[in-house]
């Protein structure tokens, strides 16, 4: 497993994220200082509504740049067997039915799907559920986690 090359691939996937939040953002504040947007009276509120999204996408963009920074801090840390699942660690899991799933926890961005060698990868942080359960454990650890009132069984097969 290069790691090297996947914190490359999420570096390249969160700057194309972060251009389209640019582009929405250029996109927001030209519909809010727009002269079509102007208030043809006191309850037009189409540029104050445009405004409010230009705000909006201004955060994404800003939240975009601090999900660059921390993955560009992250090193490519290899974990073994007997290595404590921690930020950098890509996790594989495996569930009641079989079923496979790879994760990354890592500092920031979670949710984020990409797909490396072939294989999809969900991004999770620690402040997740998931990422919260999944801290400190080994491969061969069993963990169970309730979402919305249903229980879910994972077993811990590999971390790199």
């Amino acid at each position: 497993m290069r790691k090297d090359l996947l914190l490359e691939t999420i570096i390249a996937a969160l700057e194309e994220v972060h251009q389209v939040a640019v582009n929405a953002t250029e996109r927001a504040h030209n519909a809010a200082t727009d002269d079509e947007s102007k208030a043809e009276n006191k309850y037009d509120t189409q540029g104050i509504e445009a405004a409010y999204l230009a705000h909006g996408q201004s955060q994404r963009v800003s939240e975009c740049k601090d999900d660059l920074a921390a993955f560009k801090k992250l090193s490519a840390q290899h974990f073994t067997d007997e290595s404590p699942i921690a930020i950098g660690a890509l996790i594989i899991l495996e569930d009641s039915q079989n079923t496979h799933q790879c994760l990354f926890l890592g500092p920031a961005a979670g949710g984020l799907k990409l797909t490396f060698d072939d294989q999809p990868i969900t991004l999770i942080t620690a402040s997740a559920p998931l990422g919260k359960m999944l801290l400190g454990h080994f491969v061969g650890d069993e963990i169970s986690l309730n979402i919305a009132g249903a229980d879910s069984h994972y077993e811990v097969v590999a971390v790199y």
